[in-house]
């Protein structure tokens, strides 16, 4: 399986494509707003995109959404949960960045997330693993975390729709089961393992 990624925009979040084998079709996962940046990583491996997978709705992850489904003739899987993040990142942008000049259009072809689901795509077996706030992804021996998991962190509760409590139970029931050799892949910062973080992750002791 062939996986890359990209650190992109001003938050460097970490976009990847997953492929089956090289040259073929591809999932992307997750799409800050840099959609040349996106789409670049998929030209360097001489992928064909399939599906963008959005593990939730802050914008540094879904603001390229958009013009890379339109470009690429794509869907965006997303979770019906971050729905008020998803399609309204106008609000978002004017919280991060005061005034912007980034536009942002709308979603046009979605498809919705289930957790425990199984989607088939692009020659992939991948489970959807609903962490609330999140949709982290399994494939193989792969974890794509978003902002649930990082190495040595977890994500941010502090914003609209957190909360550190059911945070942490999805954490305990959905994520500690995995693996020691599972490879985690978060949105930001660079990839650990499950073994790693159970050593040395403060906010794993649970």
């Amino acid at each position: 399986m062939l996986v890359d990624s990209s650190a992109l925009w001003l938050a460097s979040t970490n976009t990847y494509v997953v492929a089956a084998e090289p040259g073929g079709p591809c999932v992307i996962v997750d799409a800050p707003p840099d959609p040349d940046g996106v789409l670049g990583l998929v030209e360097r491996h001489g992928l064909a995109p399939v599906a963008l997978l959005l593990t939730h709705g802050h914008v540094d992850h879904t603001g390229g959404a958009p013009d890379v489904c339109q470009r690429a003739g794509i869907a965006a899987y997303v979770h019906p949960d971050d729905d008020f993040l998803t399609f309204d990142p106008a609000t978002q942008l004017r919280a991060l960045l005061g005034a912007s000049t980034l536009s942002i259009r709308a979603l046009e072809r979605v498809e919705r997330l289930t957790g425990g689901s199984l989607l088939q795509v692009g020659g992939l077996d991948i489970e959807v693993v609903h962490t609330p706030g999140h949709c982290c992804f399994s494939v193989e021996d792969v974890l794509f975390s978003g902002d649930h998991l990082f190495a040595g962190s977890i994500g941010r509760t502090d914003l609209p729709g957190g909360d550190l409590a059911t945070l942490l139970a999805s954490m305990k029931d959905k994520i500690l089961p995995l693996d020691d050799d599972t490879i985690v892949y978060p949105g930001h910062g660079p990839a650990t393992t499950m073994r790693a973080e159970r050593r040395s992750n403060p906010f794993l002791r649970l």
